[in-house]
C-alpha cells in the first residue's frame, strides 16, 4: 500500500481525478500521463471527443489533482500530447507551478498518411519538475554514443556517450511487433518510457500513469525495478494490461529491439563520403 489506500503494483479501475480524490500524502516519484488527444478516438469506454472548453477544463483538472494529490516534492511529471492541444497542455502545468526542463518531440515512423497536408510524424514529450534543483535525473542511464565517438574518434568524447537530444526518434509500436497487444488502438512504445523512467526515477521509486490504457509504462516500471500504480476507466485495459505486466514479467513477453541507432545513420554518412571522396572531387584528402 502507498498509505493512501492505493495498492502499489497495480492497475485500479476508475477515474483519476476521482481515485486521488482521498489521497492525503503525495505517494509519486515519476508521472508519466498520456491522456486522449480529444482526436475523436473511439476508446472501450470512452469517446475522445469534447467541446474545446470542456477538453480544457478537463485538462485543467487531472493534471491539477495529479500534481497536488499524488506527485512528491521532488518528482517529475511527465505528458504526452498531440499537436492539438500542446500549447494549452504547456500552459495549464506552468500555471500550476511546475519547472519545465525539456520540451521534448518524439519524432516516429509510421507516421499518418495524409493527401492535402504534410504526414504528422511526431508527438509532443512535456518533462517538468516539481522543484527546480531537487529532481531525480540519472544522466548516465540514457546516454547514447555520440559522433566524437562513432564519427570522430575524438579523446575529448565522453567514455559513456552523450544526453539524448530533445528530439527522439522512435518508431510506433507496429502490429509485428513482440510488444503489440490487440486490445488497445493507442499503445506507446516501451523504448519511449524505457528512457523516461530510467532516467527520472530509480530503484524502487514509485511511478503512477493515470491513463494506463495498454500498460506500457507500468510493463517497464517493473521490468526496471520501480513500483507502480495505474489507472484506466475500461475494465478491459486494466484485466489485460495486467495480464500483460505478469506474462512480461515471466518471460512470455518481450520488447521489440528498437532504437534511434545513430551509429547505423552514420556508417551510411560515412560510406556516402568514401564514395564521394574516391570521385576525386579535390574538397578532401584522399583515404
Amino acid at each position: 500500500m502507498t498509505g493512501n489506500g492505493i495498492r502499489e503494483n497495480t492497475i485500479r479501475q476508475g477515474d483519476c481525478v476521482e481515485l486521488l480524490a482521498g489521497v492525503e500524502e503525495p505517494f509519486a516519484d515519476l508521472i508519466f500521463a498520456d491522456p486522449p488527444f480529444n482526436i475523436g478516438y473511439k476508446y472501450d469506454v470512452y469517446e475522445d471527443r469534447k467541446a474545446y472548453d470542456e477538453y480544457y477544463a478537463w485538462t485543467e483538472r487531472w493534471m491539477g489533482t495529479c500534481v497536488e494529490k499524488a506527485l512528491k516534492p521532488h518528482g517529475s511529471f511527465w505528458v504526452a500530447i498531440g499537436d492539438e492541444y500542446a500549447a494549452e497542455v504547456k500552459r495549464i502545468g506552468d500555471g500550476l507551478g511546475l519547472h519545465l526542463r525539456n520540451w521534448v518531440i518524439w519524432h516516429y515512423t509510421f507516421g499518418q498518411n495524409t493527401k492535402r497536408k504534410f504526414a504528422r510524424s511526431h508527438a509532443h514529450l512535456f518533462y517538468w519538475a516539481r522543484h527546480p534543483r531537487e529532481f531525480t535525473f540519472n544522466a548516465d542511464a540514457v546516454r547514447v554514443p555520440s559522433a566524437r565517438q562513432t564519427t570522430y574518434a575524438d579523446k575529448r568524447a565522453h567514455p559513456k556517450g552523450k544526453l539524448p537530444d530533445d528530439t527522439w526518434s522512435f518508431s510506433r509500436v507496429c502490429g509485428t511487433f513482440k510488444e503489440r497487444v490487440l486490445w488497445h488502438p493507442c499503445q506507446m512504445p516501451e523504448k519511449v518510457l524505457e528512457r523516461i523512467v530510467a532516467a527520472c526515477s530509480n530503484s524502487g521509486d514509485l511511478v503512477l500513469d493515470p491513463f494506463s490504457g495498454s500498460g506500457t509504462t507500468c510493463v517497464v516500471a517493473a521490468r526496471l525495478g520501480r513500483r507502480y500504480v495505474g489507472f484506466d476507466v475500461s475494465p478491459t485495459y486494466v484485466l489485460e494490461s495486467t495480464n500483460r505486466i505478469a506474462d512480461t514479467l515471466a518471460g512470455r513477453r518481450e520488447t521489440t529491439e528498437i532504437a534511434e541507432d545513430p551509429e547505423a545513420r552514420r556508417a551510411e554518412r560515412r560510406k556516402d563520403l568514401r564514395a564521394y571522396r574516391s570521385e576525386g572531387s579535390g574538397l578532401f584528402p584522399q583515404a
